[in-house]
């Protein structure tokens, strides 16, 4: 029924379309359990060294995001930028991941990690083959199963060159779409920072107060839930709608950095839509001086 309202609301014909999409998007621990021992699965926990080597599910592999991110270049650098499509793959073959893994990422502290993970991978052209692990660790501890420090022994896999998807866009990009048809720029970040009424970035180095002129807001806590999962279909379906975004819209979401938003496209992407990310974000929208607008 929740999927079914879900549809109604953004105006999706088929229910099962949608409720397939998330089933490919999504696993649960009981899959992840009985999928453990299969030859091509690979598992990433996203997270910190401390974290990982006080337990982790039998055979992940720890990945951070800095492992999959450009190195920092220059005398002021973004943060957490898209790195080279063969280092990308180098990094991702050394973790074991091959072109026939099934490849669950999972979430320690904050879905947005993990999400941004997954997101990287779609990029990379192994979207088709990537899940997120509903619930993360903490749901798969809370059922009691099993858990270990051992680090997995890792045969590196084999990748073929990659050819990265478009899926990200820049600030000319943003700026030629925010009010075109069929094109939705979403703010992924919290209300007070969609608003003005709080700045982003550091104190030295301030974002601007506001959102991108034309941005409608779907801020990535409320389409995802404090204990590491999706909301429910219906509720992330209600949110894209009251933003304004349409069936067969292409959403074009930012936040910060680049991270929170990767929660909000995978939300997005359970509904079926194409999503589009702003890599460099509010951080690189304010060192441009791009239009920003307040309050709403």
């Amino acid at each position: 029924m929740r999927v079914l309202l879900a549809l109604l609301v953004l105006g999706f014909a088929q229910p099962a379309f949608a409720d397939a999409t998330r089933d490919r998007l999504v696993v649960s621990t009981a899959w992840l359990a009985k999928h453990l021992a299969d030859p091509d699965l690979v598992i990433l926990q996203v997270g910190d060294k401390v974290a990982y080597d006080g337990g982790h599910i039998p055979g992940a592999r720890l990945v951070n995001l800095a492992d999959i991110a450009a190195p920092p270049s220059g005398p002021d650098p973004l943060i957490l930028e898209l790195p080279e499509p063969e280092a990308l793959r180098a990094k991702l073959a050394a973790l074991g991941a091959s072109d026939r893994s099934r490849i669950v990422v999972y979430p320690t502290r904050d879905i947005q990690s993990a999400t941004r993970v997954v997101f990287t991978l779609d990029v990379a052209g192994l979207g088709a083959r990537t899940s997120l692990l509903e619930g993360g660790l903490g749901a798969w501890k809370a059922e009691g199963r099993a858990i270990s420090t051992e680090v997995p022994a890792v045969t590196p896999g084999k990748l073929a060159a990659f050819r990265f998807k478009p899926l990200v866009v820049d600030a000319a990009f943003v700026k030629a779409h925010a009010n075109a048809p069929g094109y939705a720029i979403v703010d992924a970040r919290a209300p007070e920072f969609y608003s003005g009424a709080k700045s982003g970035g550091s104190p030295a180095k301030p974002h601007k107060a506001g959102h991108i002129a034309g941005a409608r807001s779907v801020p990535f806590a409320a389409v995802t839930t404090p204990d590491l999962k999706l909301a429910p279909a219906d509720e992330i379906a209600a949110k894209f709608k009251a933003a304004g975004v349409k069936k067969g819209d292409t959403v074009v979401a930012y936040c910060h950095v680049g991270q929170q938003a990767s929660a909000t496209l995978f939300a997005a992407r359970t509904l079926g839509l194409d999503v589009r990310l702003y890599d460099g974000s509010f951080e690189d929208w304010s060192r441009r001086d791009g239009a920003v607008e307040t309050a709403k």
